[in-house]
């Protein structure tokens, strides 16, 4: 912190650190003892600082540490459609070939199956961020097919996915686009727009709103499937072996998560998803029929 900040209290330290200022008094003596130059401030306008022309030697960072930092670089570099985050890498090494000691032990690859489409659609939406130019493209979603013309703000990866959280020019709101449900996608000449950027919130129930309650018995075959999704705590063992299941869901999801188990489960509550599960049970046995 105090190398990012001119200047700190010690009242802030402790707030931030959630401990007492005696204790933010020890940890300051302890970097002074360190060889840190730090200089104190009484009165108004005082503070804790580190003195000017001072810079962190970079064994402030362990080994471990820049470890994790290739980690992170490697990941990006998976869905990179430039070699920006591989020529990155190659400075770092470069210059602390004696201090990045170990074997890789976190390999992460943030791309899809489709990695070239992918990695071109995250590269042009950078550049429409770091331009502030709109971008428009074809979107296919399970209600609609739209074009669409919006402003971008951040890049995201979640639920093993990429997004772009922009607003949405047609729906005037902000809105988060799958990418891999995207279809020519291009910059527009149109320039982004000067509003209040409003920040994404991931919260699963937002987006996936959990308006059943579902109770549902599976085979104990059917074991991984819970624990994978859900964890070893989701379920309860029968006395007939079967895994009694029960949660929260959004409707719409549950049905294709239920018919990804094919005849390993039967749907207890509630009446509207069996019933749905039989319409689609029907419906798919007689395709077959005929």
């Amino acid at each position: 912190m105090l190398l990012q900040r001119e200047k700190v209290t010690t009242p802030e330290l402790a707030e931030h650190f959630e401990v007492s200022k005696r204790t933010i008094i020890r940890d300051i003596d302890a970097l002074c003892q360190a060889g840190i130059p730090i200089c104190t401030t009484q009165g108004t306008g005082g503070g804790i600082r580190i003195m000017d022309g001072y810079r962190m030697d970079r064994t402030v960072l362990t080994s471990k540490d820049m470890q994790m930092i290739m980690a992170g670089l490697r990941s990006l570099d998976s869905v990179s459609g430039s070699h920006y985050y591989s020529q990155l890498m190659e400075k770092i090494k470069a210059g602390s070939s004696n201090f990045i000691g170990g074997n890789d032990t976190i390999l992460i690859d943030l791309s899809s199956w489709d990695k070239e489409s992918i990695s071109e659609k995250i590269t042009l939406i950078q550049t429409a961020i770091d331009t502030k130019r709109a971008i428009c493209f074809d979107y296919y979603s399970p209600k609609a097919e739209s074009a669409r013309l919006i402003d971008p703000y951040y890049l995201i990866f979640k639920w093993s996915s990429w997004y772009v959280w922009g607003f949405c020019r047609g729906k005037q709101d902000f809105r988060m686009f799958k990418l891999n449900r995207m279809d020519r996608l291009e910059l527009s000449a149109e320039p982004i727009a000067n509003r209040e950027i409003r920040f994404p919130e991931f919260e699963t129930k937002t987006f996936f709103p959990a308006n059943v309650h579902l109770k549902a018995a599976f085979d104990p075959s059917m074991k991984w499937h819970l624990i994978e999704n859900y964890g070893s705590s989701s379920f309860t063992i029968q006395e007939d072996d079967s895994l009694l299941f029960e949660m929260d869901m959004d409707e719409n999801g549950v049905i294709a998560w239920l018919l990804s188990c094919g005849d390993k489960v039967t749907v207890l509550e509630p009446q509207s998803v069996k019933e749905k599960m039989l319409q689609v049970a029907s419906a798919i046995a007689s395709k077959y029929q005929e």
